[in-house]
């Protein structure tokens, strides 16, 4: 337990240290230049009897024979066991051209068992649009396993009814984008901040010339584009490694319900507040120290601050914040009785329902 709050510590210490400049390619996001979702449906051939019976995987599989010249009688139900209904998908990068392959994703929708060992018949993947932009075949690479014995019982490692074909789909179609089109380009920040939008566009402008880039918002900064391709090309190549300091973050606390995991984000603080909590008692207080020089010693009157932790295990009740306290002091005060990460949860929980923790609390 005190291993994992000293970690929850020395993270807070980390994330309290004065931004650094980070790259712009880092900090956003082209408009119109994004991946898109592809799907399809297929069959999935070559199980070792881990395969489904459901009824449109036997249509399926009599489609696909009909298709190949093979005519089933109508009164021939095509039950297969090493045969798999699946759904592919994949992410169609931006700027992917025919010919370039990507990887696919094949999962089951029927009641099959496993995937390993199949192979994914030619599979057509469709957009939003309904129109057809990659073609997946190929023999799956499934990391899981499933063993079932007669009585029922089933021992299973990991997922074995999901696999993935490393570049098991070719691209037939290109899509469309806005990039090479207008006099301007729009940048979106990955995380919306007016400051950091403001600090963009002054960059951009320091390079460029004034009047170059706007911010149009919290997200969005407009700039303006060559026309020709390459140039555009070479323009942005410049711009996205400009270095920018993004602004400090929302405060924030992060709580993993499930793992104990807390992670506490930079500029958090504490009102003054007193919280009754088992049989500990940490108290936090904060003062001022007046260093003044002698009468004739010419310099300055200088106030530095103290902060006080006192922790007790056994005797208290009362969790005492002055104000000006950090939610690290809580931490550092709190690691010091070795107490559990519920114990820090639900100080964090009642800080936050009595108004005090100056802070966003999430809790996943």
């Amino acid at each position: 337990m005190m291993k994992r709050f000293w970690i929850i510590t020395l993270l807070t210490a980390f994330l309290s240290t004065t931004a650094q400049a980070e790259r712009l390619k880092d900090l956003m996001t082209v408009a119109g230049v994004r991946s898109n979702q592809l799907v399809g449906y297929g069959l999935v051939v070559g199980l070792d009897g881990t395969g489904d019976k459901t009824s449109f995987t036997s249509a399926t599989f009599r489609n696909m024979l009909n298709n190949f010249g093979v005519a089933i009688p109508p009164n021939i139900d095509p039950k297969s066991k090493n045969i798999a209904a699946v759904a592919v998908h994949a992410d169609l990068p931006p700027f992917s051209k025919p010919g370039q392959v990507i990887d696919v994703t094949v999962s089951t929708i029927g009641d099959a068992k496993s995937l390993r060992g199949g192979s994914l018949i030619m599979a057509p993947l469709k957009g939003a649009d309904g129109q057809v932009y990659a073609i997946a075949q190929g023999n799956l690479v499934v990391s899981g396993f499933g063993i079932q014995g007669a009585d029922g019982s089933r021992l299973s490692l990991n997922v074995p009814s999901v696999g993935r074909i490393p570049g098991g789909a070719s691209v037939e179609r290109t899509v469309p984008n806005a990039f090479g089109k207008g006099d301007s380009l729009v940048l979106n920040l990955n995380h919306p901040d007016f400051t950091t939008a403001r600090r963009v566009a002054e960059q951009i402008n320091s390079l460029l010339g004034p009047g170059m880039a706007q911010a149009m918002d919290a997200t969005s900064i407009r700039v303006s584009a060559p026309r020709d391709a390459n140039q555009r090309v070479s323009f942005l190549s410049v711009l996205e490694n400009l270095n920018v300091q993004p602004a400090q973050e929302v405060a924030k606390v992060i709580i993993n319900s499930r793992t104990g995991t807390i992670i506490i984000g930079q500029n958090v603080r504490v009102s003054p507040v007193a919280i009754t909590h088992g049989g500990m008692t940490v108290a936090i207080t904060e003062d001022l120290n007046v260093d003044q020089p002698g009468a004739l010693a010419g310099g300055e009157t200088v106030i530095t601050p103290r902060t006080g932790i006192e922790v007790d295990a056994g005797s208290g009740h009362m969790f005492e914040f002055s104000p000006g306290a950090s939610l690290q002091d809580i931490v550092e005060a709190v690691n010091q009785v070795g107490a559990a990460p519920g114990d820090l949860m639900a100080i964090l929980e009642a800080l936050r329902q009595a108004g005090a923790l100056k802070a966003e609390l999430i809790v996943i």
